[in-house]
């Protein structure tokens, strides 16, 4: 009973707490400067007059169904004895952001609710800052911790921020997102700020960072906005597996040609039986080129052989390319074969192989059964082994077929 009682009791309260507050759709309206928008206000009983002030509007707006005075506004709702007080926005302006504020007049007494308003300005393009600072070059060494720091400006609300390394995430660590509040002439704008942070790498070096800002005001016609930096990274040669070059044609002058990647320009020399061929020189047989530039940090280093012999084919040619920065050592090796000897086999070998097995294993299985049953080859009497007993009654029966035919003389006594 008191259960009830209870129930009761809380639904009348609910009942009444709902009658006595007034509720809206949206709490908060996000919008663009030119769009439009309703704002609802509601109670649970009819009410007398329903008015509303909107922020950058110099009337209070005094609306019902059946009238409006004020061009751009107009009523929005069911009816005031439905307890709907509402506003359809033509267009919102700039100066609209704020809180707009209902007043329904209800049973002698005014209620009043409040919806926030708010409408996004774009922020300025976004700023990328250094905070760890290149040489007068505009580079970084190799191993140097690069930090950053973006910076968008004067957005409502605050705009988000992303990092990407040439279109694609950068995945490096970042600090959490700060935004700070600013009033320019009594409006109110945030500034979102973000640092990122990693050790350089060769493979960093002439990428381009982007940080990029995503705000309300994004559409597909107005795209985010972004801010680039290239990364210009010094190292030092970067090693790499001993290369090998094939198809060079004996009693013929071999081109050797190798890639490698550094930063600045390498040195060049070659190592072949002791002797050393620096860059742009003659020895014998050899001449070592000036590296070429190929873009991205590659060069294209070339050693020429005249008139190839086999036995060039068996050695190793070692090339050392050197910086600033540091030195690596490489090893060379050349071959007339028309490409390189294969590590594994091919799809057709393995499938024979396979095919090969198989067929084995069928026709030992087949010989198996063949003998476990007597069939086809195996067929006709059983084979026994011959045993002790089986010797012993051949015997005999040889001794039987002997004795067979012949006269049998009987052992007389001597005293008859």
């Amino acid at each position: 009973m008191s259960r009830i009682v209870f129930i009761c009791l809380a639904a009348i309260l609910t009942d009444a707490l709902t009658w006595a507050q007034v509720n809206v759709e949206p709490n908060t309206a996000l919008l663009n400067e030119g769009d439009r928008t309703e704002l609802l206000c509601r109670y649970g009983r009819s009410i007398n007059y329903c008015r509303i002030e909107i922020p950058g509007e110099q009337k209070v707006l005094n609306l019902s169904p059946e009238w409006s005075k004020t061009p751009g506004f107009t009523y929005f709702g069911a009816g005031l004895t439905a307890g709907q007080c509402g506003v359809s926005i033509e267009r919102v302006k700039a100066s609209n952001n704020g809180q707009v504020k209902c007043s329904l007049g209800v049973e002698g007494e005014e209620l009043s609710g409040t919806i926030d308003l708010v409408v996004a300005l774009r922020p300025q393009q976004p700023i990328i800052e250094l905070l760890s600072r290149p040489n007068r070059e505009g580079y970084f060494n190799e191993g140097t911790e690069f930090r950053a720091r973006c910076s968008v400006r004067d957005g409502r609300p605050p705009a988000n921020i992303s990092w990407y390394i040439d279109n694609m995430p950068a995945n490096k660590r970042t600090t959490p997102l700060e935004v700070m509040s600013s009033t320019n002439d009594n409006v109110e704008l945030s500034t979102s700020v973000q640092e990122i942070q990693w050790h350089l790498s060769p493979e960093d070096s002439n990428r381009k960072l982007v940080c990029r800002s995503h705000h309300q005001t994004d559409r597909e016609s107005v795209p985010p906005q972004e801010a680039a930096y290239i990364i210009n990274v010094r190292y030092a040669p970067v090693h790499q597996p001993d290369a090998a070059v094939y198809g060079l044609y004996l009693e013929h002058t071999a081109i050797v040609n190798i890639t490698i990647r550094a930063s600045p320009q390498p040195k060049i020399e070659w190592t072949i039986d002791g002797a050393i061929v620096g860059q742009g020189r003659t020895d014998g047989r050899y001449s070592a080129y000036e590296p070429q530039y190929l873009g991205n940090d590659e060069y294209n280093v070339t050693l020429a052989i005249a008139g190839l012999t086999l036995e060039d084919t068996t050695k190793i040619y070692n090339l050392r390319a050197s910086n600033e920065l540091g030195l690596t050592d490489y090893q060379v090796r050349i071959s007339s074969s028309s490409k390189p000897p294969s590590s594994s086999l091919d799809v057709a070998a393995i499938v024979g192989i396979v095919v090969a097995v198989a067929v084995l294993v069928l026709v030992v299985l087949l010989i198996v059964f063949a003998r476990a049953t007597g069939r086809w080859c195996f067929g006709g009497k059983s084979i026994k082994t011959p045993t002790n007993e089986t010797q012993i009654d051949k015997q005999l029966e040889l001794g039987a077929q002997q004795n067979h035919g012949q006269n049998v003389h009987s052992w007389k006594h001597p005293m008859a």
